[in-house]
Protein backbone atom coordinates (compact mmCIF):
# COMPACT_ATOMS: atom_id res chain seq x y z
CA UNK A 1 0.00 0.00 0.00
CA UNK A 2 1.43 3.37 -0.93
CA UNK A 3 1.36 6.60 1.08
CA UNK A 4 -2.05 7.49 -0.41
CA UNK A 5 -3.72 4.19 0.48
CA UNK A 6 -3.45 2.72 -3.01
CA UNK A 7 -2.91 -1.05 -3.16
CA UNK A 8 -0.25 -2.30 -5.53
CA UNK A 9 1.97 -5.29 -6.24
CA UNK A 10 4.86 -6.09 -8.58
CA UNK A 11 2.51 -5.63 -11.57
CA UNK A 12 1.40 -2.15 -10.52
CA UNK A 13 -1.59 -0.43 -8.99
CA UNK A 14 -4.74 -2.44 -8.23
CA UNK A 15 -7.49 -1.31 -10.59
CA UNK A 16 -10.56 -3.43 -9.82
CA UNK A 17 -12.80 -1.59 -7.28
CA UNK A 18 -14.23 -4.81 -5.76
CA UNK A 19 -10.74 -6.20 -5.07
CA UNK A 20 -9.64 -2.90 -3.53
CA UNK A 21 -12.77 -2.80 -1.35
CA UNK A 22 -12.22 -6.43 -0.29
CA UNK A 23 -8.59 -5.80 0.67
CA UNK A 24 -9.48 -2.64 2.60
CA UNK A 25 -12.29 -4.39 4.49
CA UNK A 26 -9.87 -7.19 5.41
CA UNK A 27 -7.30 -4.99 7.16
CA UNK A 28 -6.63 -5.98 10.76
CA UNK A 29 -3.84 -5.26 13.24
CA UNK A 30 -2.05 -7.28 15.87
CA UNK A 31 1.21 -6.95 17.80
CA UNK A 32 3.22 -7.74 14.66
CA UNK A 33 1.53 -5.11 12.48
CA UNK A 34 -1.16 -4.71 9.86
CA UNK A 35 -2.36 -7.63 7.78
CA UNK A 36 -5.21 -8.66 5.51
CA UNK A 37 -7.37 -11.42 6.94
CA UNK A 38 -9.43 -14.05 5.17
CA UNK A 39 -11.29 -16.91 6.77
CA UNK A 40 -12.72 -19.89 4.93
CA UNK A 41 -14.12 -23.21 6.12
CA UNK A 42 -10.68 -24.77 5.59
CA UNK A 43 -8.35 -22.14 7.05
CA UNK A 44 -7.67 -18.70 8.43
CA UNK A 45 -5.29 -16.68 6.33
CA UNK A 46 -3.29 -13.76 7.67
CA UNK A 47 -0.96 -11.90 5.30
CA UNK A 48 1.12 -9.00 6.60
CA UNK A 49 1.66 -6.26 4.05
CA UNK A 50 4.01 -3.34 3.55
CA UNK A 51 2.64 0.16 3.64
CA UNK A 52 4.06 3.65 3.44
CA UNK A 53 3.23 5.95 6.35
CA UNK A 54 0.01 4.30 7.56
CA UNK A 55 -2.39 1.49 6.63
CA UNK A 56 -5.59 3.26 7.64
CA UNK A 57 -7.15 6.23 5.88
CA UNK A 58 -10.17 8.45 6.31
CA UNK A 59 -11.92 8.06 2.95
CA UNK A 60 -15.02 10.13 3.70
CA UNK A 61 -16.75 12.11 6.44
CA UNK A 62 -20.36 12.59 7.48
CA UNK A 63 -21.27 15.84 9.17
CA UNK A 64 -24.27 16.16 11.45
CA UNK A 65 -24.00 17.69 14.91
CA UNK A 66 -20.72 15.82 15.14
CA UNK A 67 -18.34 14.53 12.51
CA UNK A 68 -18.09 10.82 11.74
CA UNK A 69 -15.03 9.54 9.89
CA UNK A 70 -15.41 6.68 7.41
CA UNK A 71 -12.26 4.63 7.07
CA UNK A 72 -10.92 2.60 4.17
CA UNK A 73 -11.90 -0.49 6.19
CA UNK A 74 -15.55 0.72 6.14
CA UNK A 75 -15.37 1.21 9.91
CA UNK A 76 -16.57 4.51 11.32
CA UNK A 77 -15.15 6.50 14.21
CA UNK A 78 -16.17 9.81 15.75
CA UNK A 79 -13.88 12.72 14.98
CA UNK A 80 -12.11 13.79 18.16
CA UNK A 81 -10.67 17.21 17.27
CA UNK A 82 -8.17 16.97 20.14
CA UNK A 83 -6.51 14.05 18.33
CA UNK A 84 -6.00 15.78 14.97
CA UNK A 85 -2.47 16.66 13.91
CA UNK A 86 -0.63 17.59 10.75
CA UNK A 87 2.74 16.47 9.45
CA UNK A 88 4.36 17.12 6.07
CA UNK A 89 1.20 18.83 4.74
CA UNK A 90 -0.97 15.82 5.66
CA UNK A 91 -3.77 15.61 8.22
CA UNK A 92 -4.00 12.68 10.64
CA UNK A 93 -6.05 11.57 13.60
CA UNK A 94 -4.50 9.50 16.37
CA UNK A 95 -6.62 6.90 18.14
CA UNK A 96 -5.55 4.61 20.95
CA UNK A 97 -4.57 1.95 18.41
CA UNK A 98 -3.99 3.67 15.07
CA UNK A 99 -2.57 6.67 13.27
CA UNK A 100 -5.05 7.42 10.47
CA UNK A 101 -4.37 9.68 7.50
CA UNK A 102 -7.01 11.73 5.68
CA UNK A 103 -7.09 11.11 1.94
CA UNK A 104 -7.63 14.01 -0.48
CA UNK A 105 -11.42 13.62 -0.63
CA UNK A 106 -11.85 13.57 3.15
CA UNK A 107 -9.37 16.41 3.56
CA UNK A 108 -11.37 18.57 1.17
CA UNK A 109 -14.59 17.88 3.11
CA UNK A 110 -13.09 18.56 6.53
CA UNK A 111 -11.18 21.64 5.39
CA UNK A 112 -14.27 23.84 5.87
CA UNK A 113 -13.79 23.36 9.62
CA UNK A 114 -10.14 24.42 9.50
CA UNK A 115 -8.38 27.75 9.27
CA UNK A 116 -5.10 29.36 10.15
CA UNK A 117 -5.04 31.78 13.08
CA UNK A 118 -1.85 33.53 14.10
CA UNK A 119 0.25 31.00 12.20
CA UNK A 120 -1.50 28.03 13.87
CA UNK A 121 -3.85 25.60 12.13
CA UNK A 122 -7.10 25.30 14.10
CA UNK A 123 -10.21 23.16 13.82
CA UNK A 124 -13.58 24.67 14.77
CA UNK A 125 -16.64 22.57 15.56
CA UNK A 126 -19.85 23.67 17.27
CA UNK A 127 -18.26 26.98 18.31
CA UNK A 128 -15.23 25.35 19.95
CA UNK A 129 -11.75 25.79 18.50
CA UNK A 130 -9.00 23.17 18.75
CA UNK A 131 -5.34 23.60 17.75
CA UNK A 132 -4.11 21.09 15.17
Amino acid sequence: MDKNGVWNNEHGKFEHPRIIKYFNASIKKDAKGYYVHQETAECKEKVYFRYEDTALFVFDIHVNEDIVLILNTSDTIPCDPTQLFSRDDNLYIQTAEHRIKFNDRALLKISKFMEEKDGQLVFTLNGKTYPV
